[in-house]
């Protein structure tokens, strides 16, 4: 994990955006609480069940609203907007250190922004995307593996998931976290493939104090929990929450005070 800051302008922006959404979670549980009546919470103590609830109705709420509203998902969306120079910045000084690097980004907009960077730079990358044909696809999969030229693939999390064979580069950075572990074991996996003679290093750029690095803990916890579960061993209750949905509890506790 490659922590970075989001100092400027557009960062801190992002920051009150989740104390805003963090305010207006717990607008929410204090209602729930305040109408059904004191039912036993000792002072400070926060009811878990109503935090699920409230998360939830938000989760819910977001899912509907898309892009129309600052949610968990816009919000996620804008760390990865504010992360991609950093994360361009710092795979072109891997590229010049290592040579060929695999750059892994869920928006297009941050796809964009990182090309644009890389080409300033001038380094040589070619672009793998859901809206490509597969011979555009193959072509750019072919001259990254083949060409010497090619310093830089950057490749679409949720397109370049599976199928693809990226071997010729030993080092990925992941500009954008998913939201699940699988997504982003399988992009790692596109460079450490039978074959492979290098050792394999995954760079994750967390955006730091912002809801980024519970993400990322989330993520890794999800991934420790299903490997717990395929070797048959007893699983906490609450594990199965998704990831957006542990994001909003721990946005609603944080605004709580817990």
């Amino acid at each position: 994990d490659l922590p970075v800051e989001l100092d400027d302008e557009y960062g801190r922006s992002i920051r009150h955006a989740e104390r805003e959404l963090g305010a207006r979670l717990a607008a929410k549980y204090r209602r729930i609480i305040e109408a059904r009546g004191d039912r036993g919470l000792a002072p400070g103590e926060i009811d878990e069940d109503i935090v699920r609830l409230v998360a939830h109705g938000e989760l819910e709420e977001s899912k509907a609203a898309g892009t129309g509203s600052e949610n968990v998902f816009t919000m996620v969306r804008r760390i990865g907007q504010a992360k991609a120079q950093l994360a361009a910045d710092y795979a072109v000084q891997l590229q010049r250190s290592v040579g060929k690097v695999v750059f892994f980004a869920k928006h297009i907009d941050v796809m964009d922004a990182a090309e644009a960077h890389f080409k300033a730079s001038g380094l040589k990358a070619v672009s793998v995307r859901g809206d490509q044909t597969s011979t555009a696809r193959q072509a750019a999969i072919d001259a990254f593996n083949t060409d010497p030229s090619v310093g830089i693939a950057v490749c679409s999390l949720t397109a370049a998931g599976v199928g693809l064979n990226m071997q010729a580069a030993s080092n990925v950075v992941l500009a954008e976290l998913s939201w699940t572990a699988a997504e982003q074991t399988q992009a790692i996996d596109r460079v450490h493939r039978i074959g492979q003679e290098e050792p394999v290093t995954a760079w994750r750029i967390i955006a730091a104090h912002t809801i980024d690095t519970k993400i990322a803990e989330l993520i890794d916890s999800k991934e420790g929990l299903a490997q717990r579960a395929l070797d048959g061993l007893a699983i906490e209750p609450g594990s199965s929450d998704s990831v957006q949905l542990s994001a909003l509890m721990h946005l609603l506790r944080q605004a709580l005070g817990a």
